[in-house]
């Protein structure tokens, strides 16, 4: 255990627990040897980065920074301060290391949380001072910059703009909302993208044979490497911690005197996460099944069910916003006019976990759940799309009438396009009796409502509509 995880027996002085505001590290400073895993296998380079490769290419703003393009804050280089927008664990910490790394270069790490304008003003004048007595350049890298507020963020533009710092902001959330535009302007927004099974496989692969991290010392099983991607949910720092733990338990478990690896089973991931294997395949049965139950639940009115199935897809590690969709979907398709608030709800809640990602996202889905499963239920539009669109690819609906042509364009007139156009405003009750629909497909009713919900007053204002219209 000792060689596992890197705890020597000596009396290491130990972090008293106290926070600072502010944290200092040398460029090329090496993670201690006691150190989570998740810090141990921080890359050291962009190379090793997992995931993000639609920023990591060649010639890109973060490439030219961590190789010490633009670095300069004396030369004439364009913005070099970032923020990085993404969900958590997708490597915004780990992309201002590597940046940091560079020659002449000096690591200074700030939280949102517990600094103050003061601290921002302490570290630009060190910076300041670094720059024009050693030719040093400060990277600061600011966690959770959204917690700080307009004075705060605005303590932060003096050093931005005369580039006494490169920033490296580091944000969960829109910084459109959380940033203010001055920071903004002086600054390269990028964003990043959630780690996808295959990153996360190959990261905790790589955990365990590094010598950063587990040595090879244990084996990993197929079924336990498949739990822990899941329950990842695409977050790197997750996932390395949960490898950790399990790896805990397996030694804990293994006999002393055995040789060669460890084997870290299934059974050893749910003991160390308090949390049993969820038996579900994202590209295969088990993915359309759960689905197909969920929309089903929720067009029968379970509530209950459709919860329980939104439960077991988020749990295995299903793609929130794919459950977005297809909420949206059922809104329209099996709720729609019966309550037209149902597809509002349902792209609210989908836009709402594209903003704010996971876990707070389940809440939001529940609740979309909840208000279309409780909705009284019409698949009117649906069906009713579905016909017209049967009727034109039988080929109906042959022409337009005349009266409701473009008139607008020279000659028009001549042509007979508009003679005898009513405009509906004009008449009582803004609604006028005339065709609308081509000669074929007179007297076709398309939208029949139910006597659900909101459709029941739908189906009577829509009767005398048709009358009306219709000259009936």
């Amino acid at each position: 255990m000792e060689d596992l995880f890197g705890h020597g027996t000596g009396n290491d002085d130990d972090d008293d627990g106290s926070v600072a505001a502010a944290r200092t590290a040398a460029p090329g400073a090496k993670a201690s040897p006691r150190g989570p895993l998740a810090v141990r296998m921080r890359p050291r380079t962009l190379d090793e980065v997992v995931g993000q490769q639609h920023l990591l290419g060649q010639g890109s703003p973060l490439r030219q920074l961590a190789a010490g393009a633009g670095a300069d804050t004396t030369g004439p280089a364009g913005p070099t301060s970032l923020i990085l927008w993404g969900p958590p664990g997708t490597g915004k910490t780990t992309l201002a290391h590597v940046i940091a790394r560079g020659a002449g270069r000096k690591f200074v790490e700030l939280s949102a949380i517990t600094a103050g304008v003061k601290d921002v003003r302490r570290v630009m004048d060190e910076a300041l001072t670094a720059r024009d007595l050693y030719k040093t350049t400060t990277v600061l890298f600011l966690d959770e910059i959204h917690r700080f507020n307009k004075a705060q963020q605005d303590a932060l533009l003096p050093g931005v703009e005369n580039r006494w710092v490169v920033l490296v902001a580091a944000t969960t959330e829109n910084p459109s909302f959380s940033v203010v535009s001055p920071l903004l302007s002086r600054s390269l927004l990028l964003t990043l993208r959630p780690l996808t099974d295959a990153d996360i496989e190959g990261l905790i692969s790589r955990a365990v044979a590094d010598p950063r991290g587990l040595n090879g010392k244990v084996g990993l099983s197929e079924e336990a490497l498949d739990h822990l991607v899941r329950l990842s949910g695409g977050d790197a720092r997750r996932a390395l911690t949960a490898l950790e733990a399990a790896a805990g338990v397996a030694f804990g478990d293994a006999d002393d005197a055995g040789e060669g690896p460890v084997a870290v089973e299934l059974k050893h991931t749910e003991r160390a996460l308090d949390v049993a294997a969820v038996r579900y395949d994202r590209a295969g049965d088990q993915h359309y099944d759960v689905i197909s139950a969920f929309i089903k639940s929720i067009r029968g009115s379970d509530v209950d069910a459709a919860l329980h199935y939104l439960a077991r897809m988020l749990e295995a590690g299903e793609d929130p916003r794919f459950v977005a969709r297809r909420i949206v979907i059922s809104a329209a398709e099996d709720v729609g006019m019966a309550d037209p608030t149902a597809l509002q709800t349902a792209v609210a809640a989908a836009q709402a976990v594209q903003l704010i990602g996971m876990p707070e996202g389940r809440i939001i889905l529940a609740e979309a759940v909840v208000h279309l499963a409780t909705a009284p239920k019409s698949n009117a539009a649906y069906m009713g799309i579905n016909k017209a669109i049967s009727d034109v690819r039988a080929g109906l609906g042959n022409g337009i009438p005349a009266h409701l042509r473009d008139a607008h364009y020279p000659g028009s007139k001549q042509l007979g396009h508009g003679l005898g156009y009513k405009y509906a405003h004009d008449a009582p009750h803004g609604v006028a009796a005339q065709q609308y629909p081509p000669d074929d497909l007179v007297g076709r009713d398309y939208y029949q409502p139910t006597a659900n919900g909101a459709e029941r007053d739908i189906a009577v204002r829509l009767e005398r509509l048709r009358k009306i219209v219709r000259g009936k």
